[in-house]
């Protein structure tokens, strides 16, 4: 029985959009699957790790009566990259086989049952619910994300903030060596509302998120955040915990300011950074009248330095940092210059955008070298 006919990119585009979520092995094999159901000259697409799940519609030329299938992702993924652009694919569904044919190809798949398939509900709570453009949630995203933690048992902190409060959004991550804010006005004024998301859901977030004034509805529930945009719905369990006071670790009364070229600072730090020790990624900046030493040593006791003329006439500061974190922010700004801002040789470092100081804010934790 065919489920449908189309045409080879009809069904690769949607696939590449849940495919992220899928996990090559997984103690249910039904996860590694993609759930196809078919309706009409209606395909759709749901994929899930019982975290994050990922739907998306298409339409389609031909389509029989409703079927609900599931297979193999990966399997699919790469059979549908193999063909030709302009391939005719068809899928023929037979009692636990579904058949690819293209052209003179033919691809024979395992398949588990449609209603077998552990697809994730939203919630009846209502929620908060609120618009903003796709390339506006997505450069909110980005300019964050890499704050986040990887594995820490402080799990809360293996992701995102997302946080509205009348007609402020704020995005916050952290992993407890340095932490990453920024936020934007709204259209309108909402509820106050606020989730953790996870790592996974982020990062789909940031792949599938087009660089348009389109709309995405968010949706921020007790226990789920779900995110409407083009075909696409991603609905993410949330993480369950406190999110720690951010406002005590961002720094408000600094008085040593430096504005530097962003690309210069970047590219001084990635030379500098070639004889940083392995372990420990540390480099010390030197900041003294007029002058910005970038210093790396290693076990080797081999040393890079780069000096950046900058405009600068008060004490002295030697200070230590982890080389990665700073080059982690310059390379996810697209701002022309940056401004750190200094305490003393004990103190954390603020770098902000000029004009934004207010929307965007980064600090990072010193450490003895």
């Amino acid at each position: 029985m065919i489920i449908i006919k189309t045409q080879r990119e009809k069904l690769l585009e949607p696939l590449q959009s849940v495919i992220g979520i899928v996990e090559r092995r997984h103690t249910l094999p039904i996860l590694s699957n993609v759930l196809i159901q078919s309706s009409g000259n209606e395909l759709a697409l749901t994929a899930t790790d019982l975290e994050v799940q990922i739907r998306t519609k298409t339409s389609v030329e031909e389509s029989r009566e409703a079927q609900s299938v599931t297979l193999s992702a990966r399997k699919l993924y790469d059979i549908l990259r193999s063909l030709p652009g302009e391939s005719t694919v068809a899928l023929e569904s037979k009692e636990n086989r579904l058949t690819v044919k293209a052209g003179k190809s033919r691809f024979s798949l395992q398949t588990l049952a449609g209603q077998d398939f552990p697809t994730v509900a939203p919630s009846g709570d209502q929620g908060v619910v609120l618009k903003l453009a796709q390339k506006n949630l997505k450069a909110l995203l980005e300019r964050v994300q890499y704050a986040m933690a990887q594995q820490d048992v402080r799990y809360y902190l293996n992701g995102t903030l997302l946080s509205v409060s009348g007609n402020q959004l704020t995005l916050v991550a952290t992993d407890g060596h340095r932490l990453s804010y920024t936020t934007e006005t709204l259209a309108e004024a909402y509820d106050k509302a606020e989730v953790i998301l996870p790592r996974k859901s982020v990062s789909e977030l940031i792949k599938l998120l087009a660089p348009t004034d389109e709309p995405v509805t968010v949706t921020l529930r007790a226990n789920q955040a779900e995110f409407v945009f083009g075909s696409i719905e991603l609905l993410s369990k949330v993480i369950d915990g406190k999110f720690p006071d951010y406002t005590r670790v961002i720094p408000t009364a600094y008085n040593k300011h430096l504005t530097l070229n962003r690309m210069d600072l970047l590219q001084a730090l990635q030379r500098a950074a070639i004889l940083s020790n392995d372990k420990i990624h540390g480099v010390r900046l030197l900041l003294s009248k007029n002058n910005l030493a970038v210093v790396c040593t290693n076990n080797e006791q081999e040393e890079a330095q780069e000096d950046l003329d900058v405009e600068y006439n008060q004490e002295a500061i030697d200070i230590g940092f982890n080389i990665t974190y700073l080059m982690d922010v310059m390379n996810h700004l697209t701002s022309e210059t940056v401004v750190c801002s200094f305490g003393d040789a004990n103190s954390s470092v603020l770098i902000t955008v000029p004009g934004a100081e207010d929307r965007f804010k980064y600090v990072v934790m010193p450490m003895r070298i």
